[in-house]
Parts: structure tokens; C-alpha cells; sequence
């Protein structure tokens, strides 16, 4: 007894130790549903950067190894192709459906766990659209409408073989293409239908006539030994009923006539029928021919509305655009104008600003002046007056100046009548009188109630001739 918790030990331990690694290794090796494809990523030997198992299992390597699964479930991918050039530059609109799933090569398996493994559904469908719609254009742009239309295995045998070879690229393959509808928005596509069932029914009229005249002839052939057969039994039976004793002459001239009878009857017959098929024959070559020309027609009046749409369409699209270019033009040209509109009634009203401000300032400074000239001559308010009108002698002068200085004295000539006015000639009484015709400083003063200096002087009455001034020294006249 001393000795079983060693033999125990010796015997559970290692048990236990083979148990547990046993356990390990079964919950390190994975396997594969026949649905999916095991991608174990990692370290797995050689180059590859994956391996792919699909059915089966594999040991996960702890550590150095991870694994995800592929599902190999169908995608169904609707494609809806519009305006695919063909191979004699017409469009037409496939739309299609395909059915894709990852691959299960092992070359197209890796691919698959290369770039599309932790992709979702619609990320699948979405690469591979890209590369289906591609590849439908390419195989339309190598085709005619004919070709697409006509043989749609052969087209459909293009599409699966391009489209599978692009797929494989990225790990997928094409399961099913259906190709629900071929059109193009000429109408090619119906222009062609018509002819082939005009075609059709013309083959068809043809035929029905060529068995017509076959039957008819056959008819006229089975007649014509009919009723030579039957005249042969006649002509035996009347022979028959005919004495051996007449004579054998009578008897070949009667079977004579009555085989040139049955021969011209049988030959009435067969010019009867070869006329009747005659004109069998030219009714089915004239529908036929009238059928061909109502499908050429056909064509041709699709293809004339289609070319007066596309000019119609291009001429309004022509309209269009001038339409906005002249509208373009017009507003750019409103608004430039405005702008300088806007800039002219700055300009204006900035100046007039500055114009004002300028009377302003000149107001305010004479307004302060007028201020101080009237404290100043506060006792004396008629200084105020005289310094006022002192400052507009200098412009009273000028406009003295202004009304005589036009007058041209290039000649004057004065007849005094010889009366020998005295004080001066009559030349220089002209002038005095011209001098006294503008208005007088003094006398404009007076007017305006306003008493000059004496310092200006003042006019006094005229002496022989001469002017006084009061105040100071005599003027003398011109004869002095």
C-alpha cells in the first residue's frame, strides 16, 4: 500500500499528459465542408502565401498558422447594359443576368483567398460587375448586330469565355449567363426581325407554290394515263365487240384515231396545267417581290425617322446651347454695366461729397470770419459794411473790364457838326461818356446803402470838362 500513490502517479500522469495532448491536436485540425473552401494562412511552405483545401481537413499549426473559410455559395448579379457599342458603331442594350461562385481550382482558389477572403457578399458582386460589364463591351464591340442577333450561342459562348477568364483572376467563376434581351434604340434590331419574316413568308409562298405545281403535274401526268388506259380498254372492248370478219383495216384506222384522240386530249391537258402553274408561279414571284419591297421600304422609312430624330435631337441641343450662351452674354453684360453704374454713382457721389464738404468748410470759415468782423466793428456796425464791400471791389473792376474789353477801337470816327464844344475835343468827350456809361463805384455803393472810406476818394461834380476828386489832389483835364 505504501507504494500505489507512486505507481499512480507513474500510470495517471502520463495518461492524463497524452489525453490533454490528444485534445489539442483535435481541436487544432479543422475540417473542410463540402460547401466551403479552407483557407489557412501563414506559414504553409514554400512560396505560397495560402493554402486552400476544399473538402477534407488540415492540422492548424499553432502559433504560425490561422485559418477563415470561402463559401462557395451562388451570386446572382443582375447587369443592366445600356448603350454597348457594337462592331458597326450601333448601341444596343443587353441587359443580363450572371451567376458567379468562387472557384474551386486550385490555382482559381488561390487567387480567391488572395483578394477576395474577409470580403462580404456585396463586395464580391461589386468587383465582379465591373469586370462582367468590361468584358460584355468588348465582345458587342467585335460583333454586328447580325452576328448578336442570329447566332445568340455563339455569343453567349464569347461572352462565358471572356468573362470566366477575367473572373478566374480573382477567384471566381461564371456558373450561368442568361441574356434576357437584345435592343438598341435605332430600332435596327426590328427593322431586321421584319425582313427576316418577310423573307419567311416569301420562302414560305415559294414553296407552297413549287408544291402546288408538283401536285398539279403529278395530277396531270396520272390523268393523262388514265385516260389512256382507258381508252386502251375501250378500243380493246369495241374490238372485241367487232366481228373477226371486218376488215383489219377499218380496225387499225380505228385504233389509230382513237389514240391520236387520247394522245391530243392528254396533251390539252398537260398545256392547261403547264399554264395554270405559269400563272401560279408569276402570283407567288409577285408577292414575293412586292413583300421584298414593302420590307426594303419598311427599312428605309425607319431609318428616315431615325436620322430626322438624331438631327432634330442635335439642332434642339444646338438651340439650347445658344440659347444660354446668348443669356450668358447678356447677363454678364447687365451686370458689367451695372457695375459701372454702381462705380459712376460713387464717383458722383463721392465728388459731390467732396464738393460739399469744400462749401462747407468754406462756409464755416466765413461764417467764423463774419463772427469775428462783427465783434470787431461791433461799435461801428457800417465798417463791418465797408471791409464787405471792399472785398468785392477787385470782382465789381473785373466785371467792369469784362463789359468793355470785346469793343475794337481799331477806327473811330467822331463828327462833332462843328459846334466846338468846349473842355476837350469830341474824341475825348466820346471816351469821358463811354467811361461814365459803366456803373460808377461810388454810385453802386450808394445803391446798396453803403458809405465807401475816404480813403477810396469821391466823385465830385465835373468842372470844365474834368473830374474832381474830393479828398485829394485834382485830376487835371486833357488840355492841361
Amino acid at each position: 500500500m505504501e507504494d500505489f500513490p507512486g505507481l499512480f502517479g507513474l500510470v495517471v500522469v502520463p495518461a492524463l499528459i497524452v489525453f490533454a495532448a490528444l485534445v489539442f491536436v483535435a481541436r487544432q485540425y479543422r475540417r473542410c465542408p463540402s460547401n466551403m473552401v479552407l483557407v489557412v494562412y501563414g506559414n504553409v511552405g514554400g512560396n505560397k502565401t495560402a493554402k486552400c483545401i476544399h473538402g477534407g481537413g488540415t492540422f492548424i499549426i499553432p502559433l504560425i498558422q490561422d485559418f477563415r473559410f470561402l463559401s462557395l455559395e451562388p451570386l446572382t448579379t443582375e447587369i443592366d447594359l445600356r448603350g454597348a457599342l457594337s462592331k458597326k458603331n450601333i448601341r444596343v442594350n443587353v441587359p443580363s443576368s450572371f451567376t458567379i461562385a468562387i472557384a474551386t481550382e486550385p490555382n482559381v482558389m488561390l487567387n480567391a483567398a488572395e483578394r477576395l477572403l474577409g470580403l462580404g457578399r456585396n463586395d464580391i458582386i461589386n468587383q465582379a460587375n465591373d469586370i462582367i460589364v468590361g468584358q460584355l463591351r468588348l465582345v458587342i464591340a467585335t460583333l454586328s448586330i447580325e452576328e448578336i442577333n442570329q447566332d445568340r450561342e455563339k455569343f453567349l459562348d464569347l461572352v462565358n469565355v471572356n468573362v470566366n477568364i477575367e473572373l478566374n483572376k480573382i477567384g471566381l467563376d461564371v456558373i450561368n449567363v442568361n441574356i434576357r434581351d437584345i435592343t438598341d434604340e435605332s430600332g435596327y434590331i426590328d427593322a431586321i426581325g421584319k425582313k427576316a419574316a418577310a423573307e419567311a413568308i416569301n420562302q414560305a409562298k415559294v414553296e407552297v407554290a413549287q408544291q402546288i405545281k408538283l401536285g398539279e403535274v403529278g395530277e396531270a401526268i396520272a390523268n393523262r394515263e388514265k385516260e389512256v388506259q382507258v381508252a386502251e380498254q375501250r378500243a380493246q372492248a369495241e374490238i372485241g365487240k367487232i366481228t373477226a370478219q371486218r376488215e383489219q383495216r377499218i380496225r387499225i384506222a380505228g385504233l389509230d384515231a382513237d389514240a391520236v384522240i387520247g394522245e391530243n386530249t392528254a396533251k390539252a391537258q398537260i398545256a392547261d396545267s403547264d399554264a395554270e402553274l405559269a400563272v401560279k408561279r408569276a402570283a407567288a414571284l409577285r408577292l414575293g417581290e412586292v413583300a421584298r419591297a414593302n420590307s426594303e421600304r419598311d427599312v428605309l422609312i425607319a431609318q428616315k425617322e431615325q436620322e430626322e430624330a438624331k438631327l432634330k435631337k442635335e439642332e434642339l441641343a444646338r438651340q439650347e446651347v445658344e440659347k444660354l450662351k446668348t443669356q450668358v452674354m447678356a447677363d454678364a453684360e447687365a451686370e458689367k454695366l451695372r457695375r459701372i453704374a454702381l462705380g459712376e454713382a460713387d464717383a458722383v457721389r463721392a465728388r459731390y461729397f467732396a464738393e460739399s464738404e469744400g462749401v462747407k468748410a468754406v462756409l464755416e470759415a466765413k461764417a467764423h470770419g463774419y463772427q469775428r468782423l462783427a465783434a470787431i466793428c461791433a461799435s461801428r456796425p457800417e465798417l463791418a459794411t465797408s471791409f464787405l464791400m471792399i472785398e468785392k471791389i477787385e470782382a465789381i473792376v473785373a466785371k467792369q473790364v469784362e463789359a468793355i474789353k470785346n469793343i475794337k477801337f481799331d477806327k473811330i470816327t467822331v463828327w462833332d457838326g462843328g459846334s466846338g464844344q468846349s473842355g476837350g475835343g469830341a474824341a475825348a468827350n466820346f471816351m469821358r461818356d463811354l467811361i461814365r456809361s459803366l456803373p460808377a463805384m461810388h454810385d453802386l455803393a450808394a445803391q446798396a446803402g453803403i458809405e465807401l472810406p475816404e480813403l477810396l476818394g469821391k466823385v465830385g461834380p465835373a468842372t470844365n470838362g474834368n473830374m474832381v476828386e474830393k479828398g485829394s489832389s485834382a485830376v487835371p483835364g486833357p488840355g492841361q
